[in-house]
């Protein structure tokens, strides 16, 4: 993680860096950064493992610019996908100048959460936050014990706050911390930029997240998405071609359906969310092929996107 300032003229006393965002699966990493920037920046699901590279969020203020770096969960991995998934995570923490530990207060600490503080330890010198999400899930009786048990967990240099990031309970407060702790600095990025993704990489991250939305038990971790042709023609019309890749095809099956009708489906929701981002209308393209076990070819990998080695 690291840039030339994109500008000097900030005022006295401004602050800026980068805000390393990790923890296991499904703890609410990209909800909390898609709200504290205030735009969806990245695809959120009830599935473990969504979120597959890291991806920058960026909130320019007029006293900071904080970059957060939303990082895929750590758990072990069974596949060359799921190892680049975690280098992925672990490669945000060396450079990091403020570490977020986000954790599932709702639930006991698992073997997963002290694996990631360990990691924290091993690879970090930066100041740590200890952000106990899902508060809202969170039973009357299980607040302390739980509370103490994260507490004992996290690396000994900290800062600490409940949150939902859901609902957005002590988000502002969250930021104060995250701000205090930043060096200060010049900005790193124009202050209208919200992301380092390309409206092409957002778009094909829009359409997985209506696979997963649409599709059960192995086919969401299944599939990766590649936006082949992204263009804006003549009369306004984004249009948009897409490939859905699976390892099966009974997984292709799935996607398709019944006379196409899962494939229409999950293809009108993307076209909603992509015209979202774009502000204008778009005609998607979708089509679906099986590669089989890509999760597992590191050449497969790189040519779909992802970060391998």
């Amino acid at each position: 993680m690291s840039g030339l300032p994109y500008d000097l003229e900030t005022p006295p006393g401004h602050k800026s860096g980068f805000v390393a965002v990790v923890g296991r699966p499904n703890v609410g990493k990209s909800t909390l950064v898609n709200s504290l920037v205030g735009q969806k920046i990245a695809i959120v699901s009830p599935k473990p493992q969504t979120t597959r590279n890291r991806i920058l969020g960026i909130l320019t203020l007029d006293e900071a610019q904080v970059v957060f770096v939303d990082t895929p969960g750590i758990h072990r991995p069974r596949h060359q996908l799921g190892k680049a998934m975690v280098a992925a995570a672990t490669g945000a923490l060396p450079d990091a100048d403020v570490v977020m530990f986000m954790v599932d207060v709702s639930t006991p600490p698992t073997d997963e959460d002290r694996m990631i503080a360990d990691l924290i330890r091993d690879q970090s010198t930066a100041p740590v936050i200890l952000v106990l999400n899902k508060m809202d899930l969170l039973p009357a009786e299980k607040v302390k014990p739980h509370t103490a048990a994260y507490w004992d967990l996290a690396p000994y240099h900290r800062e600490w706050m409940m949150t939902s990031a859901t609902r957005g309970d002590n988000l502002d407060k969250l930021l104060a911390i995250i701000i205090s702790l930043l060096p200060e600095g010049p900005r790193y990025y124009p202050g209208d930029q919200v992301t380092d993704q390309t409206e092409r990489e957002i778009a094909a991250e829009l359409i997985r997240e209506q696979v997963l939305r649409y599709t059960r038990q192995e086919v969401p971790h299944a599939v990766a998405v590649l936006v082949e042709e992204f263009k804006e023609r003549e009369n306004g019309v984004v249009y948009v071609s897409a490939t859905v890749f699976v390892e099966k095809e009974s997984q292709k099956g799935i996607i398709i359906g019944k006379k196409g009708q899962m494939l229409r489906q999950i293809g009108a929701a993307a076209r909603r969310e992509i015209e979202r981002m774009v502000g204008g209308q778009v005609y998607l393209d979708l089509w679906v092929k099986v590669r089989k076990n890509w999760r597992r070819d590191e050449r497969e990998l790189r040519r779909l996107g992802y970060a391998v080695g």
